[in-house]
């Protein structure tokens, strides 16, 4: 079949039919692509994840691979567009633990493009959370590596895809998202929201801002989610996601009136009807009316908006707009999920030491300065600890991080 294409397509070129050579090629290129596939997944024995990207910073997109019992099983896709300063080390790093630190499942082995200083750390992490080895490395040959260059190609593909349609004037995507929403006009700058925790704690909020056609990442914002709105009147009595939602929405454009700022063209909640209303109401409480406002419901990728909510917009797989959507939301997504992992992070740092007897605050701050992290300060063993506090203190850490660690 292979060889029969390929002689259709030369003749097609010749006769100078280059749309129809062209059909061959892709279709040629294609079932190469299912052969390889096939082939090298027969070969992977163990359970694999295998990550590549493919970057023109800014932009930069990634696929991870998951084959399971040597098979594929699921591809996933993900997309940047604000990587002024683009290191494939650190990128490939914050990405890793973004996917595996809080991951349901661990595979044996992750498969990476670019090795990364942290390697070996991340490694013992992800081994003590999964109860099993779970090795990361860049394969250099054999079909290891052949499967990790197919999934280079595919994410160059993604990349190609998904800003092929972002590139075009910032105005015509505007206009086609205006049409798309129903809006009274073309949206310049849309400032859009989500919240994250982990069963309610360490709840904070994020804003980021599209504006012109392109992430600005100077007006992004934080909030820790307090449990007020910021001003002296009570929450409503909604549940967490639909509270906090309403403390961000309603502290942020607090900010904007006092500060006589104007409002967005567009306000995009992550989240479903719930979500969408509580920022509704927020906004209501300052008497703010007719303000744009949309949500985006998670993996249906429906949106609602506001006034509209009897009919939900389903856009088009590949339409720029719903792309446009996409990266907006992910971004924010992104962008709260890595502050609270921070949040959470350092108040579980600051327990672990502290509930050591007799290790005090200006102690802590000291070792966590000098070593970054607590697995970092129990790898560093009583010489190294010695050269910042005494010996007895780091004998008594050591001690009481292997007790913490043994419960």
């Amino acid at each position: 079949l292979m060889k029969s294409l390929e002689e259709r397509m030369t003749a097609a070129a010749e006769k100078e039919l280059f749309e129809q050579a062209a059909a061959y090629r892709d279709l040629l290129r294609t079932l190469e692509d299912i052969e390889e596939r096939q082939r090298i997944a027969a070969a992977q024995g163990d359970d694999t994840d295998v990550l590549a990207y493919y970057a023109e910073p800014p932009l930069a997109a990634a696929n991870v691979f998951h084959l399971r019992g040597g098979r594929v099983v699921d591809r996933r896709e993900f997309y940047w567009e604000d990587l002024d300063e683009f290191d494939p080390q650190e990128f490939v790093s914050s990405l890793l633990k973004q996917l595996y630190l809080d991951a349901a499942y661990l595979p044996r082995a992750i498969h990476v493009a670019a090795d990364f200083e942290e390697r070996a750390l991340l490694e013992e992490t992800l081994n003590e959370r999964a109860g099993h080895k779970v090795e990361i490395f860049t394969p250099q040959r054999g079909s290891k590596r052949a499967f990790l260059d197919l999934v280079e190609n595919n994410a160059k593909h993604s990349f190609e895809q998904r800003f092929r349609v972002l590139k075009p004037s910032s105005k015509a995507i505007g206009e086609a998202l205006q049409n798309a929403l129903n809006l009274i006009e073309e949206p310049k700058r849309i400032e859009s929201f989500d919240i994250s925790h982990i069963q309610g704690t360490d709840t904070v909020a994020s804003m980021v801002v599209w504006e012109n056609g392109r992430m600005k990442k100077s007006d992004y914002r934080k909030f820790i989610i307090r449990g007020d709105d910021g001003g002296n009147g009570a929450l409503p009595p909604l549940n967490d996601d639909f509270s906090s939602m309403h403390e961000a929405v309603a502290r942020r454009y607090r900010r904007v009136l006092e500060e006589k700022r104007e409002l967005p063209s567009l306000i995009l909640i992550d989240g479903g009807i719930g979500q969408l209303h509580a920022a509704a109401q927020a906004l209501e409480s300052l008497q703010i009316i007719n303000q744009p406002v949309a949500s985006i419901a998670k993996k249906e990728e429906i949106l609602f908006v506001l006034g509209q909510e009897d009919e939900p917009i389903v856009l088009e797989r590949h339409s720029p707009v719903l792309h446009l959507i996409q990266q907006i939301r992910d971004e924010t997504h992104r962008f709260a999920v890595t502050f609270h992992r921070q949040r959470r992070g350092k108040r579980q740092t600051q327990t672990a030491l502290s509930e050591i007897p007799g290790v005090g605050p200006k102690t802590a701050q000291k070792l966590l300065q000098e070593f970054g992290s607590v697995a970092n300060i129990r790898k560093a063993g009583i010489d190294k600890l010695s050269e910042i506090i005494s010996r007895k203190s780091a004998e008594k850490i050591l001690a009481g991080l292997e007790a913490a660690r043994s419960h």
